[in-house]
């Protein structure tokens, strides 16, 4: 809710993950990413999800309680890496005081010492850190520190929400790296983020999403191959490329308001290809590897 209305953040949005695979979600600022990351995680603030199912290894965890969602699934089955995660440490505890409520939040009943180590070790930090504050410490180690925190559990299912923001190139080409690592033995990952090469190292699917929806959902090679939607077409001629001579080319326009939204396709007014039937409800036509909400493919 807002003081002008109802925000419908996020509609008619469905894909699957398997064991060991990661997907990649991508789009503009404000088209529903983080709220999509939210809703996995229950902790929606001033939302709440009207209809749908989220299903957790064949489980609904929207038709159990909080407690029980909180004890069962939250960091021990599935957790997130927040946007902003370096401002996420409290800068009045030490980095081994924040692990070790962490666990104890948990009731945690192993050696704390020995699991706040390996978790450590699988960022590429050493123990010393834990005696200082998060002031102390660099952002590409504050960085590593909430994903450690993240893992802390053993989560099979890690949603990162844009976990290389405002990082210099080095750092994110070691966050990268890490994901990649954790992805190579078996964990599951979602990576969301506006960056669409970022998602080429890490991802075999892809969710393009616009103004709330996911407009084309495939395997990260026909996305980047073949996109069908307009707006996918789009975010990838923005890229610049050191291959192509091309002049990147920027979506003209705004996106919709997500208060008010159009009846029919929310890229009506910014698609170079928009027709007369695309005011209507976009439909939901199947590719061989996902689907794509676009009249183009009828």
């Amino acid at each position: 809710m807002s003081q002008a209305g109802t925000v419908r953040a996020l509609e008619d949005v469905s894909f699957s993950l398997e064991k060991g695979e990661s997907i990649g979600i991508a789009g503009e600022s404000a088209c529903g990413k983080s709220t999509l990351g939210l809703s996995i995680m229950r902790m929606l603030q001033g939302g709440k999800i009207v209809s749908g199912d989220i299903l957790l290894e064949g489980e609904s965890i929207l038709n159990i309680s909080e407690s029980e969602f909180a004890k069962k699934h939250r960091k021990k089955n599935v957790a997130m890496v927040f946007q902003g995660a370096m401002n996420s440490l409290d800068p009045v505890f030490t980095i081994e005081e924040q692990f070790i409520e962490v666990l104890k939040q948990h009731q945690y009943d192993g050696d704390f010492k020995k699991k706040i180590s390996e978790m450590l070790s699988s960022v590429g930090l050493k123990n010393n850190v834990l005696k200082k504050y998060p002031h102390e410490l660099s952002g590409g180690m504050k960085q590593r520190i909430v994903i450690a925190m993240a893992l802390l559990l053993g989560p099979k299912f890690v949603i990162a929400d844009e976990p290389t923001t405002a990082l210099d190139v080095l750092v994110q080409a070691q966050i990268i790296n890490l994901l990649k690592k954790l992805k190579k033995d078996g964990m599951s990952i979602m990576l969301i983020t506006h960056d669409l090469p970022i998602i080429s190292e890490i991802a075999e699917k892809i969710g393009i999403m616009y103004g709330g929806k996911m407009v084309e959902f495939g395997t990260a090679h026909d996305i980047y191959k073949n996109p069908k939607h307009p707006y996918t077409q789009a975010l990838l001629e923005s890229i610049p490329s050191l291959r192509s001579k091309k002049i990147p080319k920027y979506i003209k326009g705004n996106p919709p308001s997500l208060i008010k939204p159009p009846e029919g396709c929310r890229f009506y007014d910014r698609c170079p290809q928009a027709m007369e039937k695309c005011k209507k409800d976009p439909p939901k036509f199947k590719t061989d590897s996902g689907y794509v909400l676009c009249w183009l493919y009828e």
